[in-house]
């Protein structure tokens, strides 16, 4: 029987599917509460019972630090700490994309809120700004005019954090009212469902209506491009 560790933040809906599929698979799984972990480098031995560590935190820095630390001992991860840091990451993802010429929105990265603003100039409008770290569609914003780019510089630029000193800018896509996610295990296109909503942001986080989408040619060929190239 393999021994699996689930580590997580709080107990999601999503959590407790993956958590009731391993135990279906004869698995038997810890969980492990990434708010309570203390990670001993002295004592770091005694996790090396388990055969696999599933990570699922919340927080993205947090769920870094635990991958590199697990993969340190030998103790097989999903994901590797790798493919998370480069998907946790816009700016790391987009390069990579171009680098690998998979089609991907226009990207711009500057460091100061003038640059920032030549930049989306240079773009046209709008332009999507975002974190190069974060999820769920927070703090993000669509830039329609100058007016709107210079609020949005300077608030960014006054509330001081690492995040916010770094602009990711990016082409604005106009979409039909619903994008697609699509779902890779291994090296198969497993699932895909589009994301519906009135508004131009369609994270279900955000309000987001999910329904399913059938998979097709293009679909499949581009998820296993992007899997192959991320690992």
């Amino acid at each position: 029987m393999k021994k699996i560790a689930l580590i997580q933040s709080i107990l999601t809906k999503e959590n407790r599917f993956i958590l009731d599929e391993l135990k279906k698979q004869g698995a038997e799984v810890t969980i492990l509460d990434d708010r309570q972990l203390v990670l001993d480098f002295n004592q770091a031995e005694k996790f090396k019972e388990f055969d696999l560590i599933f990570e699922r935190c919340l927080n993205h820095s947090r769920g870094l630090y635990l991958l590199n630390f697990f993969e340190s001992l030998g103790i097989k991860t999903v994901n590797t700490y790798d493919i998370v840091r480069i998907c946790g990451d816009k700016y790391l993802t987009s390069l990579l994309l171009q680098e690998n010429k998979i089609p991907t929105p226009k990207v711009k990265l500057a460091f100061t809120p003038e640059s920032a603003l030549e930049a989306i100039e240079a773009m046209g409008y709008p332009v999507v700004i975002k974190p190069c770290v974060g999820s769920w569609g927070r703090l993000i914003a669509k830039i329609n005019d100058r007016q709107s780019a210079e609020a949005i510089v300077e608030h960014k630029s006054t509330l001081g954090s690492y995040q916010h000193s770094i602009f990711y800018l990016q082409e604005y896509i106009e979409k039909p009212g619903r994008d697609i996610r699509a779902f890779v295990v291994g090296d198969q296109v497993i699932a895909a469902i589009y994301r519906s909503s009135q508004h131009w942001i369609t994270n279900t986080a955000r309000g987001g209506r999910a329904e399913n989408c059938l998979l097709t040619e293009e679909i499949k060929r581009l998820g296993n491009q992007v899997a192959g190239v991320i690992g």
